[in-house]
């Protein structure tokens, strides 16, 4: 039983790794205030699903812009301050949005500039985030501060939405929002304790000759490819939350629609919960291909079952899968990248994260307009366990890939003894 617990060998050997655990666990909450909050308020506003379906569309092209950017900026400034900077900016939108909730008649613009806003932010925030865990932890603990990760992002996950329902039921969109900006300063308060975590001493300024550097970079490892490859294509193929409500009908379980959204979490809660086997997992790239081919699998069984509590068992599989693919990801990505290039392979990464559900959300619902809905699903599982297996056979170092073998693995690890 000893062996399955998480392991928390990076929570008792690195402060920094406690502080960002608690500010991303104080972030995911105060995040789902304003997710929940901001689709409701345009709602109430408008009485369109158009309108409230259209915040995904003014988010897309800042992350994508400002992720690239961010990555940059990460490999040339301290990740401390970046981190910081844009903390202070998320509470700074949370409090134009409690303002104008406050108002006698709030107006809808703010909302869509604040959704562009907080997407920009995002952008530039994650790859700061993501590129300092390979710095604050030692390089044989990755896989277990991935996994400890993972656990407060579900955590959070479960419990953020149910917490905001709950406030923006009974207290209003302007309890949540000042909610949110006082999570935002709690948050600033904890990054400010991190320590300095500077450039390398030659780091170019951010350009787009260091963004094409780091694509470079990506594009000459095939390992690294791989990752983001069936990362996106398990997304793009097999992510249907939209069409959930749908389903849900097919089912004749309309009840069981927030319970189809929070499986997956589950899922992965239960995985996290039972992670420490995954510290002692040498071969990485197959934990990538065989949880994103297990995601596919569920994905595809929730589709074709037609009684509600196996679909719900099989998306609690598939986040269970998710999270199995996820710890593999992170591993080699901090495991490898050299210290110099971890930003701006950090802001790729969060577009291979981010841009697969939302193209698999659009492919999911034009799917289900031609084929119905749980065609749509299984289909879209069925091509996700397809294409992972194309991959294989197209970049087979990801599935051979070793940490004790890998000359990029052990080139990072001989540098962080230094």
């Amino acid at each position: 039983m000893k062996r399955l617990l998480p392991d928390l060998a990076p929570w008792r050997a690195s402060r920094d790794f406690r502080r960002l655990w608690w500010q991303g666990l104080v972030a995911v909450f105060v995040s789902f205030m304003a997710l929940v909050a901001l689709p409701l308020q345009i709602k109430e506003l408008t009485d369109s699903p158009l309108a409230v379906g259209a915040m995904g569309a003014v988010e897309l092209v800042p992350l994508v812009v400002f992720g690239l950017y961010g990555g940059a900026l990460a490999d040339a400034v301290d990740r401390r301050k970046v981190i910081v900077a844009t903390e202070a900016a998320f509470g700074l939108l949370a409090v134009v949005l409690l303002v104008n909730a406050l108002l006698p008649e709030p107006l809808l613009w703010p909302l869509y500039v604040v959704a562009a806003g907080v997407s920009a932010l995002a952008g530039l925030q994650r790859p700061a985030i993501d590129s300092m865990l390979a710095r604050v932890v030692p390089h044989e603990q990755q896989t277990a501060a991935a996994a400890l990760n993972s656990l407060r992002w579900q955590l959070g996950s479960i419990a953020g939405p149910s917490l905001a329902g709950l406030v923006v039921a009974y207290a209003g969109h302007a309890a949540a929002y000042g909610m949110t900006a006082v999570g935002c300063a709690v948050s600033v308060l904890l990054c400010r304790g991190l320590a300095p975590a500077p450039p390398a001493r030659d780091a170019d300024k951010p350009s787009l000759r260091g963004i094409a550097e780091g694509a470079r970079y990506a594009w000459s490892r095939p390992v690294l490819l791989g990752t983001y490859a069936i990362d996106l294509a398990a997304m793009f193929f097999a992510f249907p939350n939209t069409i959930f409500p749908f389903l849900a009908d097919d089912l004749g379980a309309p009840w069981a629609l927030g319970l189809m959204y929070a499986a997956g979490s589950v899922g992965s809660l239960v995985l996290g919960l039972t992670s420490g086997w995954t510290s002692r997992v040498r071969r990485h790239g197959l934990l990538v291909v065989a949880g994103a081919a297990g995601w596919g699998l569920a994905i595809a069984a929730a589709g074709w079952f037609g009684n509600i509590w196996l679909v719900l068992l099989c998306l609690a599989f598939a986040g269970a899968g998710d999270m199995l693919s996820g710890l593999g990801r992170s591993t080699i990505w901090n495991q490898t990248i050299p210290e110099e290039l971890r930003g701006r392979l950090a802001g790729i990464e969060v577009l291979s994260y981010s841009v697969g559900p939302q193209l698999g959300q659009v492919r999911s619902g034009a799917m289900a307009g031609w084929t119905g809905t749980r065609a749509a699903v299984w289909s879209g599982g069925v091509a996700c366990v397809a294409s992972v297996g194309l991959l294989c056979l197209a970049l087979p170092r990801l599935l051979s890939y070793d940490a004790e073998t890998d000359e990029d693995a052990l080139a990072r690890k001989a540098a962080a003894v230094v």
